[in-house]
């Protein structure tokens, strides 16, 4: 090659560069890295939705500080191993953030990814251990273990002096169980049975004749959506009439329509339900359903809500600067009156944990119905 050829290479390469760069200028690039196969193809479907729901509507109101979001969807598998190698080529191609992925073995493993690019990275991951790492870009778009726990072991005191735990064996349900276990020592609640079950397993009929057997007043179950209308309709099965205590997980769309009439009584803390007695909430329920033709659980209500958390951080800092808004994330307080689309008052703190008001419920007649409102563990008395 000549040297005039050399130097019209060399501009032409720059020109592109420049092009790439004022593209990139015009548009907020996030990337969804989600479950879509795999045992955690619910949520992470869901939680897509939600994103792509909360993108489209920010979009066309004018997007962020003038700039649309460019949204993009990729596929774990459910695979830990999966989720940080696409977190790798995500960061590595320059995306302002990160949603997903859902499931907590996931997302402990690819976060070491975006916090390598210093890329806010929000997660609908749950067990306790995923923002005790100090990593300063994981924030969650749901309630941590240490944060919801302390509800649920109130609730629990309430309904049982003996309960038989059922947890999946793995970083979600192993988290749970543990936080529960230390939070009801020394309580009026004594765990009388501990039994783990496997992730994806279909057979909970030794589980339950394991907690028949202990003579609980009560079971805790902290498995994932599909364990979770198994164990219930094996728990029907059997003639469980006592209660059935759990977190969100046990008591979500997904699992009332896969337990049908098994689904009936259970009752669960949750941090977040389309049937909370909030209007905002309720618009975002028939937004769902109109886009989707189903109603969405608490995993669209997590991603949608995290696309207006990051916008609310974005417009508080006032540029597109990713290390900045991290930093802005942390001890931030947002206002649903002025970010209606958060749907509830939401603060973080410095671990990127998130509190707000959460809610007891119970499965009547194929849905879940609210018997309280819970203040933030933080609220202003």
């Amino acid at each position: 090659m000549n040297k005039r050829s050399t130097l019209k290479a060399v501009a032409a390469a720059a020109i592109f560069a420049l092009a790439g760069v004022a593209h990139a200028q015009q548009t907020i690039k996030i990337a969804n890295i989600v479950e879509l196969s795999g045992p955690g193809t619910t949520a992470g479907t869901v939680f897509k939705n939600g994103v792509e729901l909360a993108v489209k509507e920010i979009n066309d109101n004018g997007g962020i500080l003038g700039k649309k979001i460019e949204n993009y969807t990729v596929d774990t598998q459910t695979n830990p191993g999966v989720a940080k190698g696409l977190t790798q080529k995500a960061v590595d191609d320059g995306v302002f953030a990160i949603f997903g992925p859902v499931y907590s073995g996931s997302i402990m493993v690819s976060m070491a990814e975006s916090k390598r690019g210093e890329v806010p990275n929000f997660t609908g991951g749950e067990a306790a251990s995923i923002t005790a790492q100090g990593n300063p870009y994981v924030f969650r778009t749901a309630f941590g273990q240490s944060t919801s726990f302390p509800k649920l072991a109130k609730f629990i005191n309430t309904k049982a002096k003996t309960l038989a735990v059922i947890y999946v064996n793995n970083d979600f349900g192993k988290g749970g169980r543990d936080t529960l276990a230390k939070l009801l020592d020394g309580s009026p609640t004594k765990v009388v049975a501990d039994i783990s079950t496997d992730a994806g397993q279909v057979d909970f009929s030794a589980a339950v004749l394991k907690a028949k057997q202990s003579n609980a007043d009560a079971i805790f179950a902290y498995t994932n959506e599909e364990e979770s209308a198994r164990l219930l309709r094996e728990l029907k099965k059997q003639g469980w009439t006592k209660p059935v205590i759990g977190e969100t997980t046990l008591t979500g769309q997904k699992v009332i329509e896969l337990a049908g009439d098994a689904a009936n009584g259970a009752m669960a803390h949750v941090g977040l339900t389309v049937d909370a007695p909030n209007p905002e909430m309720l618009k975002f329920k028939a937004k769902y359903y109109q886009a989707y033709g189903s109603i969405s659980d608490h995993n669209g209500i997590k991603g949608y809500t995290g696309v207006y958390v990051l916008k609310a951080a974005i417009e508080k800092v006032g540029k597109l600067d990713r290390k900045a808004v991290a930093q802005a994330l942390h001890g931030i307080n947002i206002s649903a009156k002025k970010n209606p689309g958060v749907i509830m008052d939401v603060s973080f703190d410095a671990n990127g944990d998130l509190d707000r008001e959460s809610f007891l419920i119970e499965v009547k007649n194929g849905r879940q119905v609210v018997t309280a409102t819970l203040p933030a563990l933080n609220a202003k008395k």
